[in-house]
């Protein structure tokens, strides 16, 4: 019987989610982080500009279990903007968004508001106190739809600065560091 590699890291902001760049940019890749074995494939995806916790498996049942509607995924969310409870309100309850050229509602979820998590400055500067305040949310969302995060927070008008996910199940991120790769035994 195979065995299995199951692996956490902490994907750093302008990175690609995948192995192989079919654009051809100059942009970095899974597998300059780490020397993965063969057949690893990362468990769902974190876009160019998010950061946060990916998980990488060798199994393709345990990919298919956690990218299933099971599994919470957390987000910390710093806004433009200052955020009240109507829109964190709107955020739990579901908003439209766009998806692949339709409207799409999402489904209920879980949000409130944070303290700024105070995670380590990405290598591109977001914007200083001139440009207005900002805020953090937590987004809680078991459905994981294309930048769905980013646009439920355009929806409820305080559109996305920074998006980290800190959480996938029972699985965080905790105090992995950025570009950070830890193997692990099993993963749910």
């Amino acid at each position: 019987m195979k065995k299995h590699h199951h692996f956490i890291i902490h994907k750093p902001w302008g990175m690609i989610s995948q192995f192989v760049n079919p654009a051809k940019r100059k942009k970095k890749l899974l597998g300059d982080l780490y020397n993965f074995p063969a057949g690893t494939m990362a468990i769902g995806r974190l876009d160019v500009p998010s950061e946060g916790l990916l998980l990488l498996t060798t199994d393709g049942k345990v990919s298919a279990e956690i990218r299933s509607h099971k599994y919470e995924k957390e987000y910390y969310v710093q806004v433009d903007g200052i955020v009240t409870e109507k829109e964190i309100a709107q955020l739990k309850n579901g908003v439209e968004i766009g998806f692949n050229g339709k409207k799409y509602m999402t489904k209920p979820g879980k949000a409130f508001i944070i303290e700024d998590p105070k995670f380590p400055l990405r290598s591109m500067k977001i914007r200083d106190e001139r440009h207005g305040p900002t805020s953090w949310i937590s987004i809680i969302i078991t459905e994981g739809k294309f930048r769905q995060v980013r646009k439920m927070t355009a929806a409820v008008g305080l559109p996305t600065l920074r998006l980290i996910r800190v959480r996938i199940g029972k699985i965080k991120l905790e105090n992995l560091e950025v570009s950070g790769v830890k193997e692990v035994p099993i993963l749910m």
